[in-house]
């Protein structure tokens, strides 16, 4: 009795352990991420966002699943500091990357130029940390963080590429080669190969084969897609323009590119759905910068601003996130966000100790957003290019400009950007002009300079989509 006691016994802890170590693999499974990336989109040109003339029902769909931010912010208005700052996790700022967009279309910047100018190696990427925790990782589309052959993607944590590694390009085939070779596009390090098919679709369908090989292989993956709709130049297929007989001019363009877009977004969603992985995939959406809607109509109502701008047009973004299980659906985030906060919550997710990411800016995200943290993310968050900088303290946002006195604004009640407090509130105004200087002194200098034609070009475009001063 005693010897058949002892084997049931014996059979009964290796069941419960298999058990156990089941659902501990279950509950720990790493999800795979997708960052999708617009690319100089308008606040207002999206479905979610309550654009009556965009279709964009992809992302209405994932808005509807996920949580919509609000308050969502870039770390610089315009797209090659945007994009530093959310690789890195941190204020660009810190390490120089202030006053330029990397451009390969200009010369005569700076000691650094063209593709000599990019994210310095010695910065450790949202990429480099998640191979860490065993991801597979690949990007897609624009990279614009440098052209030479250091700052590839390849060697910056990222195991695949397929895109173009300058700012800008044609999003129809080049036949004769573009007139920047960085914008070229490229597969994997040095392999150059034009594609046949609408770029948008072409950075879409590229990630599909990725993902669905890390799928089979049961492997976690990062795949960011960055694409460089609806950026110019304003290419569009004429099925798509057909969607849009009440539009005209660029405004019809760009909603035909938007609606690209959405349908690559599609693509990708429809793949997580076909291979039975939606639901263990966090997934994220957002854009680089706000519109510059003197250059392809797009727009950023009711903010005012645009790209290049340190209103609230040039700096706040659509932002939706998605993670079945973990992310109640359908909701809405208020607090102020930054896309620098995306590097440690993307860590978090894949298992990672975000007390292993040093010298980062941003946070996780995740318990703010289920309620297990009630503050706010950030108290205070900062911009600056050259003499203009900005400081958002709470609900109160203080701007500095080169060429009139700073103005400060309360955005609960004032978004737009209209009503300066300044004179009412002195001390409140003294204040955060002394506590944005006091960030100001503590930042590396600027590794790149742009003549100060295009400062002077950008507080032009600054006060042309300002309400206040048209009126003025």
């Amino acid at each position: 009795m005693k010897k058949l006691l002892l084997i049931v016994f014996t059979c009964y802890i290796p069941l419960g352990c298999s058990a156990q170590q089941q659902n501990t693999s279950e509950t720990k499974k790493q999800p795979n991420i997708i960052l999708l990336f617009a690319d100089d989109a308008g606040y207002a040109d999206f479905g979610f966002q309550g654009s009556k003339e965009m279709i964009t029902p992809n992302l209405d769909k994932l808005a509807s699943q996920g949580v919509r931010f609000t308050q969502a912010y870039v770390t610089h208005p315009t797209c090659g500091p945007s994009r530093a700052g959310l690789i890195t996790g941190k204020s660009q700022y810190r390490f120089g990357y202030e006053e330029n967009n990397v451009p390969t279309y200009m010369s005569e910047v700076s000691a650094a130029d063209g593709a000599e100018m990019g994210l310095p190696v010695e910065e450790v990427t949202m990429a480099d940390y998640l191979k860490k925790q065993g991801y597979a990782t690949a990007v897609y589309g624009k990279w614009h963080l440098g052209g030479a052959d250091r700052f590839h993607p390849t060697k910056r944590g990222f195991d695949v590429f397929y895109g173009f590694r300058g700012g800008a390009r044609s999003y129809f085939e080049y036949t004769e080669g573009p007139a920047e070779p960085l914008n070229k596009m490229e597969r994997g390090f040095g392999n150059f190969e034009e594609s046949k098919e609408y770029l948008t679709d072409a950075i879409a369908n590229a990630s599909l084969d990725f993902i669905e090989r890390n799928t089979k292989a049961n492997k976690p993956f990062f795949a960011f897609l960055s694409f460089n709709a609806v950026h110019t130049p304003m290419d569009a297929l004429p099925e798509d323009l057909a969607k849009f007989p009440k539009l005209t001019g660029k405004r019809k363009i760009v909603a035909a590119m938007g609606l690209a877009l959405d349908r690559a977004v599609g693509k990708v969603l429809d793949k997580l759905k076909e291979l039975g992985i939606a639901d263990n995939t966090l997934v994220v959406f957002t854009n680089d910068n706000g519109g510059p809607t003197d250059a392809n109509a797009s727009s950023n109502l009711p903010l005012s601003g645009i790209k290049a701008t340190h209103l609230e047009g040039g700096l706040r973004v659509p932002f939706l996130m998605k993670w079945p299980g973990k992310l109640k659906p359908n909701t809405v985030y208020d607090f102020p966000i930054s896309t620098f906060d995306l590097l440690p919550t993307f860590y978090s997710a894949a298992g990672g100790n975000n007390t292993e990411l040093k010298d980062i800016d941003g946070v996780d995200l995740l318990p703010y957003i289920n309620g297990v943290k009630t503050e706010r993310p950030h108290q205070t968050l900062f911009w600056k290019r050259d003499a203009r900088a900005v400081i958002r303290k709470g609900d109160w946002k203080f701007i500095r400009f080169p060429d009139r006195p700073a103005e400060l604004f309360y955005l609960p009640e004032d978004e737009r950007e209209l009503n300066n407090l300044a004179d009412q509130e002195p001390e409140r105004y003294l204040q955060m002009y002394k506590e944005l200087f006091a960030w100001e002194a503590t930042l590396e200098r600027p590794r790149w300079l742009l003549k100060k034609e295009y400062e002077w070009r950008d507080v032009e475009r600054m006060d042309n989509f300002w309400p206040k001063k048209n009126t003025q």
